[in-house]
């Protein structure tokens, strides 16, 4: 056997590894159980805008852990997908974009439902506060530059199961 042979065997080796290591990572189950990533579980949230209703499949962060690890590590999100955080309390939210690789819109959502406002195109892997400008009860991240092809403003309706009809 060659030694370039055994570079090959030994370089195939470990890109198998690195990529089971990777794969392992994206299946990692939530602190419930579930798996949280690209491939768990959505639920449909939807918009009323000025332009006429919009839909997202969202992953919801409803717990401490998942909110803290939020979107970290992750590719960049399709145009239908985002992620909802729920706080049970509303409280001041303030977000931040440490170890996120893609630019994403911060949507801040209010008790009523009703977007507070919007930190658009935030900057990857930015560790400066994104904060909310009232008590959120969610907040909803979605592809950087998404809410403004879609014409979503603050005052838009935000309709999902934590916020009231």
């Amino acid at each position: 056997m060659s030694w370039l042979n055994v570079l090959r065997g030994a370089a195939c080796a470990l890109l198998l590894s690195a990529a089971a290591a990777c794969a392992e990572q994206a299946a990692m189950p939530g602190p419930s159980g579930e798996s949280v990533g690209p491939n768990a579980p959505t639920e449909v949230l939807t918009i009323d805008t000025a332009n006429g209703e919009v839909r997202f499949n969202v992953e919801i962060a409803d717990d401490e852990n998942e909110r803290n690890h939020g979107l970290m590590y992750r590719d960049p999100l399709p145009d239908d997908r985002g992620m909802l955080f729920h706080f049970q309390e509303p409280e001041m939210a303030s977000f931040w974009m440490r170890n996120t690789p893609s630019s994403l819109d911060i949507i801040f959502i209010g008790v009523d439902g009703r977007i507070l406002n919007i930190a658009e195109r935030t900057t990857p892997y930015s560790e400066a506060p994104v904060p909310a400008v009232g008590l959120t009860r969610g907040v909803l991240e979605i592809r950087g530059g998404r809410a403004r092809e879609l014409g979503i403003a603050a005052g838009d309706r935000v309709n999902h199961r934590i916020f009231p009809s």
